[in-house]
């Protein structure tokens, strides 16, 4: 670990104390893991020391997790460009249990928010609006956690009958096709009919 990243780190863990559970690096970038019950205070301490001045929000994400209790990561990345430095806060959590707000702290937490409650089903308590705000009306399941098949479990089209768009079961036209060569370009390593007509004798 770089020594900038050890006194930064030393530094937070020493005011935050029991706050911060582990510190690591990861591409030359501090990661935080704290508790759960900490978050607002965390990142308002970061935002606010001036050894620290991360003051921009860059994104919040989910990570899933699922043979874990707390399936979830919530991942939260900050700029600091006064001291152009980033760190990764994360906290863990489960289907259930929701994670505080910190859209008071940041006021972009508030979209980032609700794409990780859309797609992930991660609750924020706290928060102004928690709606969704990605997917269509009426979804079903979250469609980022690892347990939500691929194919959803609706298709959308357009009835000309009906002369509206009508949700039905997925219906696969075809099975997923395994293939049996690496490039198209390429093509397969066996004669297809017809190619031996173009070969020079």
């Amino acid at each position: 670990m770089p020594a900038a990243l050890i006194d930064l780190a030393a530094h937070i863990s020493d005011r935050l104390k029991s706050g911060v559970a582990s510190t690591s690096t990861a591409h030359d970038e501090l990661t935080l893991t704290v508790a759960r019950d900490k978050i607002v205070e965390t990142l308002t301490f970061l935002r606010d020391d001036p050894a620290c001045q991360f003051e921009v929000l860059i994104d919040i994400c989910g990570v899933d997790y699922p043979e874990r209790s707390d399936r979830f990561d919530v991942v939260y990345h900050l700029l600091s460009p006064r001291l152009n430095q980033r760190v990764r806060v994360k906290v863990t959590t489960d289907e259930t249990a929701p994670v505080a707000s910190v859209n008071d702290v940041f006021p972009a937490a508030n979209w980032y928010e609700r794409e990780a409650y859309d797609l992930y089903g991660i609750r924020f308590a706290g928060h102004p609006d928690l709606r969704r705000i990605l997917t269509d009306y009426g979804f079903e399941g979250y469609p980022l956690r690892k347990d939500f098949p691929l194919t959803g479990y609706v298709e959308v089209r357009y009835d000309d009958e009906k002369k509206r768009v009508v949700y039905e079961p997925v219906k696969l036209t075809q099975e997923f096709r395994d293939f049996d060569f690496e490039s198209p370009w390429e093509g397969p390593n066996y004669v297809l009919p017809g190619d031996e007509k173009g070969r020079r004798p």
